[in-house]
């Protein structure tokens, strides 16, 4: 049974910290501050979260694990949160966000071919 607590929380360890690579890449290469904003969400909320979860196993039940949980919980809560003020703020300041200058130009091309 430790075996398998142990490849479980390897796995989450590291799928944690797959995450979180491939969140802080989207930071860096995302266009828009929007974009970026939800990048940043994700490793928040799933990256941390598998990590921390990861290493409440690796600790057992103790005083630790429960700790770790309650941090998780936390984290759940306050970084959806804390990305919805950050992008309602950003959108009151007057940024605005970057969208696709010619949709109608790919939509009048697909009718043409379709005739």
């Amino acid at each position: 049974m430790t075996f398998l607590i142990e490849i479980l929380s390897w796995f989450l360890i590291a799928s944690g910290s797959i995450m979180l690579i491939i969140g802080a890449l989207g930071i860096v290469r995302l266009p828009d501050v929007y974009a970026r904003m939800h990048a940043a969400g994700i490793i928040d909320t799933m990256g941390t979260g598998a990590v921390l979860l990861g290493l409440t196993f690796q600790a057992g039940f103790t005083i630790v694990s429960i700790k770790l949980v309650l941090i998780v919980i936390f984290i759940m809560f306050t970084s959806p949160t804390a990305t919805h003020a950050l992008a309602r703020a950003s959108l009151h300041g007057g940024v605005t966000p970057q969208v696709e200058k010619n949709v109608s130009n790919i939509s009048d091309q697909d009718q043409g071919a379709n005739q």
